[in-house]
């Protein structure tokens, strides 16, 4: 299968906690390299199913995470290594958390960015719905944001790592031409659009680009949330 196809069987599987589908996405010799953080996600999950080949996978996948040493992914690594048996429990509560979720509020729309994390149910409230609710927006089950024992504040950090990962991503770029378009849309006001729009005349380098944002967004957004004495519960 292609890595767009490989891609969306992981997150499928992943988010059905499908361990037997993980580990043969693992095991798969096409698989792309460097996409460490879903599959370790997905892989915990097939490790606590005790599915054939979990362990294995998981020991390659946290030696992978510790030499790449991106943002989060020490975080992923020992909590691996805890769910092996390897290495104590990190000191951290779990919840339910969608990290793609938590990420929209931390580095999403600057519009709408902001918000607030339930603690006992995971689920994340933007910004912009919280000010609806409390306008008198729909008769829906909220609830008090105010409780510092249910709910996280969660403030917008911004754009400035997406924006590194775009010239981070660009020094990946092999042809030379492609990276200086590139350079060039990155420069300046409106970066982000004028990235994404010259990135979509070639759909290998946008599929590639897709994967390289999500891993290392998914890894800040796990690092913030063991900041804050958090982790997802697999």
């Amino acid at each position: 299968m292609d890595r767009q196809e490989w891609m969306t069987q992981l997150r499928g599987a992943t988010y059905r906690r499908d361990g037997v589908a993980v580990v043969a996405l693992a095991q798969d010799s096409g698989r792309p390299e460097g996409m460490l953080q879903l599959l370790g996600d997905g892989l915990a999950a097939a490790l606590g199913q005790r599915v054939d080949g979990a362990r294995q996978e998981v020991a390659d996948c946290v030696a992978a995470l510790r030499e790449r040493g991106w943002t989060g992914d020490t975080d992923l690594a020992d909590q691996l290594d805890a769910l092996a048996g390897s290495a104590p429990v990190p000191m951290l509560r779990p919840i339910p958390v969608d990290l793609e979720e938590l990420a929209g509020i931390i580095e999403g729309d600057p519009m709408d960015v902001g918000g607030v994390l339930d603690l006992h149910t995971g689920e994340v409230w933007h910004q912009s719905t919280i000010e609806y609710v409390r306008e008198g927006g729909d008769d829906i089950d909220v609830p008090d944001f105010d409780d510092p024992e249910r709910c996280l504040w969660v403030h917008g950090e911004g754009s400035r790592d997406g924006y590194r990962d775009m010239v981070q991503f660009i020094d990946t770029v092999a042809d030379p031409d492609r990276a200086d378009r590139l350079t060039i849309a990155v420069d300046g006001r409106g970066a982000f659009r004028r990235f994404k729009d010259v990135l979509a005349r070639w759909p290998g380098e946008s599929a590639r680009w897709y994967e390289f944002s999500n891993e290392r967004q998914r890894g800040r957004t796990r690092a913030w949330l063991a900041d804050v004495g958090y982790r997802i519960r697999h």
